[in-house]
């Protein structure tokens, strides 16, 4: 796919999923101060975190998809994963900080507290917020794995973070209006579950993020595939200091492969030329393949 449709599609996608965010916030604060409710307040700022996500997306999108230049002769890629990085951090301060204010709510209950009971414009509120958020999550993930971006994958499960806070804001509300006052500690009970899972998905998301940050190779089974492509090609008698990284969403691949020394300067060529299509038939056309030939001498070696 092209960098300009991979943009624009990622542009598209997070500018529709800052929209939505921007009606949910202002609906889940209003609904949250009119039904006092605590719960949806906090669900109201926790879609606030998504707005400020949806414009990093966007911001390093639009450099990530940029050419390669004299500066960055590997592209923008990691600007999309350093963005993808920052999402992932900010959903693990979002899930740290609902924990927190959840547990505080359990242990004032437990104490004797009593918790208010909120209004029904917020259960809707909360209901609403559930299928606008689901239906998000699925819509961006789509596009994510179209244009094979994990920064927008990050920003659907940003989306499904969303609804997942509100499914326990529901229930806490729920069992608050219709359960009577002894069960109002449910809001808190189910803020705390919904927390976890939030750093969960923020963990997954950020690990790799931060490995690729720091030039980790790509997996053995991705670089067991790329050996058995390189040693398939007609020519290649040997290879070694095969590297491999990710720049984004693209592969970077490095490698020496041994040719017959008695081979002209354009036979060797031709068989590099041909391991680099056959990398980049498998990885994709913005694939960035090196191909370093050297004499082979007939010893044999491991591959």
């Amino acid at each position: 796919m092209e960098n300009k449709t991979r943009t624009h599609l990622a542009k598209r996608i997070t500018v529709i999923g800052m929209l939505v965010n921007i009606l949910l916030t202002a609906g889940k604060l209003a609904a949250g101060s009119i039904g006092k409710s605590a719960a949806m307040l906090a669900d109201g700022v926790h879609s606030l975190s998504d707005i400020v996500t949806d414009l990093i997306v966007i911001a390093f999108m639009a450099v990530s998809g940029k050419e390669s230049d004299s500066n960055h002769q590997y592209g923008h890629g990691k600007y999309e994963t350093f963005a993808t990085m920052i999402i992932s951090f900010a959903l693990m301060i979002v899930g740290i900080g609902i924990f927190w204010d959840a547990l505080q709510n359990v242990i004032d209950a437990l104490g004797g507290g009593a918790l208010p009971k909120p209004g029904m414009i917020a259960f809707y509120a909360a209901l609403l917020s559930i299928a606008t958020k689901e239906t998000m999550f699925w819509y961006t993930k789509v596009v994510g794995v179209k244009i094979q971006s994990q920064a927008i994958i990050a920003n659907a499960w940003h989306h499904r973070s969303d609804a997942f806070s509100s499914l326990g804001t529901a229930a806490g509300i729920g069992g608050a209006i219709f359960l009577g006052e002894s069960w109002r500690i449910l809001d808190p009970l189910a803020g705390m579950i919904v927390s976890v899972f939030i750093i969960k998905v923020a963990w997954d998301l950020g690990m790799p993020s931060i490995k690729e940050l720091l030039e980790i190779a790509l997996p053995e089974s991705v670089r067991k595939e790329i050996s058995q492509i390189i040693k398939s090609e007609k020519g290649v008698e040997s290879f070694h200091r095969l590297k491999t990284r990710k720049i984004g969403s693209t592969m970077a691949i490095e490698v020496h492969v041994k040719v017959d020394k008695d081979l002209s300067v354009e036979e060797s060529h031709e068989i590099a030329t041909a391991v680099e299509n056959a990398l980049r038939k498998k990885y994709g056309r913005q694939t960035h393949v090196g191909v370093h030939i050297e004499p082979y001498y007939g010893i044999k070696e491991a591959k």
